[in-house]
């Protein structure tokens, strides 16, 4: 693959992956909590999973963002049968701190054992930048943050995009626009010329979100870790 000027990531599934421990201790918290009916944690789980897959459709489908808070209220209801009393008592804010504590306890990993490696040779490269562009779900921005820089991605990148702040989810042109536009203003803080989309390469696991939607920006794009390829391919030749 030829060397770009500037190198956009996706996170989730394709820099970092959930810790194993952190969904089934999530549910067991919720489970012992908010569960007057009485559902299995496998069944909470599910909820977790049918909310987290509603949410990334329809943030797909509008270009918006659908809150961190939101979501765990709505997992919520949906534990209870969507009684809409279940959720009166609760501080949405109190509630995803203490799920964002909860994540410290069981952190996500990197992806691959090669992928902080793959970052630096090409931070390395020093003629080019590289920022991440990612959906939101249960966890915000500002956790990310932290994460990335206790993993050492954080260190690799120029910027953070994060749909929760923006107000935008891919493939929404304006999310890719931005990052290109923040991408542009960096090269030339650096002394540099300035670039067509063309020499944006835009990497992820989602077809839609990832490849597709830089691809109608007329960015490069390339479809790791849910396909054959991985994070190794995104090295110039």
């Amino acid at each position: 693959m030829k060397p770009y000027q500037h190198y956009s990531f996706d996170l989730w599934m394709t820099l970092i992956r959930s810790n194993p421990s952190f969904k089934p201790e999530r549910a067991k918290l919720f489970h012992s909590r908010y569960n007057p009916l009485g559902k299995s944690v496998d069944e909470i789980i599910g909820i977790f999973q049918q909310v987290d897959l509603a949410c990334n459709a329809i943030n797909e489908q509008t270009g918006k963002d659908i809150d961190a808070e939101e979501m765990y209220l709505w997992v919520i209801m949906a534990i209870n049968d969507y009684q809409l009393d279940s959720i009166a008592e609760i501080d949405p804010v109190a509630l995803y701190q203490e799920c964002e504590d909860l994540m410290w306890q069981h952190p996500p990993l990197l992806y691959g054992s090669n992928t902080l490696d793959i970052l630096q040779k090409i931070k390395n490269q020093g003629n080019c930048s590289m920022s991440l562009l990612s959906n939101t779900g249960f966890v915000k921005g500002k956790t990310l943050r932290k994460i990335l820089a206790n993993l050492g991605i954080a260190q690799c990148l120029d910027f953070q995009l994060y749909s929760d702040e923006e107000g935008l989810s891919k493939p929404n042109p304006a999310f890719f626009q931005h990052m290109y536009q923040l991408a542009l203003e960096k090269a030339l803080e650096k002394g540099q010329e300035r670039f067509s989309p063309q020499q944006v390469l835009h990497v992820g696991d989602n077809p839609r979100a990832d490849f597709t939607g830089a691809q109608k920006q007329g960015m490069r794009a390339l479809l790791i870790n849910s396909n054959h390829l991985t994070i190794e391919h995104v090295m110039p030749d």
